[in-house]
C-alpha cells in the first residue's frame, strides 16, 4: 500500500508541477508585446451582443486600430461568425465598429465563419493566402497570446504577438478563470498536437 501511495503522490505531484509551469508560462508571454511592421493584424473575436461589440472584443479591435494607426500594419482582419441569436456575423459587427472609428472600408477584412481561436486563424490565413499577405501581428487579449501564437504557427502564419495592454479582465475574479480556461486549451491542444 505505502508503495502505491507513493506513486499515486509522486503522479499527483507530477500533474500539478506540469500544471503550474504552464500556467507561468502563459503569464509570462502574456506580458510580451512583440510588435514588428507586418501585413496585416487578425484581431481574434469574442462576443457581440445586440449588434454591439463586447467591451473584450473592443479593447482588441481598439489595439488592432492603434497598430494600424501606428504604421505597423496596413490592413485589419476581424473574425467571428454568427453567435446565437444573431443575425449578423461578430466580424461584420465588428467592422462596422472599426469604421465608425475612422479605419477606411478597403482595409477591413472580414472572417465571418469561425466559432473558436483555432478557426479563426485558420480562415484568416486562406483570407492571407487570397491577398497574398504573410505576416500578422495576433491581437488579444494577454492570457490569451501564448496558444494564439503557437496555433498561427501550426496554421502557417508568420505571426508575432501583441496583447491587448486595455484588457478587461483586469481583477482575480476574472483573470482567474480566464487563466484556468487557457491552460486546459493550451495543454490540450499541445497534447493533440503529440498525438496527431
Amino acid at each position: 500500500m505505502r508503495r502505491r501511495t507513493k506513486i499515486l503522490i509522486g503522479i499527483v505531484v507530477i500533474i500539478i508541477s506540469y500544471i503550474i509551469i504552464n500556467a507561468i508560462s502563459i503569464c509570462s508571454f502574456s506580458t510580451k508585446d512583440q510588435k514588428c511592421k507586418s501585413d496585416i493584424a487578425i484581431i481574434l473575436g469574442a462576443a457581440t451582443y445586440n449588434g454591439e461589440v463586447s467591451p473584450v472584443y473592443q479593447e482588441r479591435i481598439n489595439h488592432g486600430i492603434a497598430l494600424y494607426k501606428e504604421g505597423y500594419v496596413e490592413k485589419l482582419i476581424v473574425t467571428g461568425g454568427v453567435g446565437n441569436g444573431s443575425n449578423e456575423s461578430d466580424a461584420d459587427i465588428a467592422k462596422q465598429y472599426a469604421l465608425s472609428q475612422g479605419i477606411p472600408d478597403t482595409d477591413i477584412l472580414t472572417e465571418t465563419t469561425s466559432t473558436i481561436t483555432q478557426e479563426n486563424l485558420e480562415n484568416s490565413k486562406e483570407i492571407m493566402d487570397k491577398n497574398g499577405y504573410k505576416t500578422a501581428i495576433i491581437v488579444s487579449d494577454p492570457l490569451h497570446m501564448k496558444r494564439a501564437i503557437l496555433l498561427a504557427k501550426d496554421v502557417g502564419i508568420i505571426a508575432c504577438s501583441s496583447p491587448t495592454p486595455t484588457s478587461k479582465y483586469i481583477s482575480l475574479k476574472t483573470q482567474i478563470p480566464f487563466l484556468a480556461r487557457e491552460i486546459f486549451f493550451y495543454v490540450g491542444y499541445k497534447w493533440h498536437r503529440i498525438f496527431n
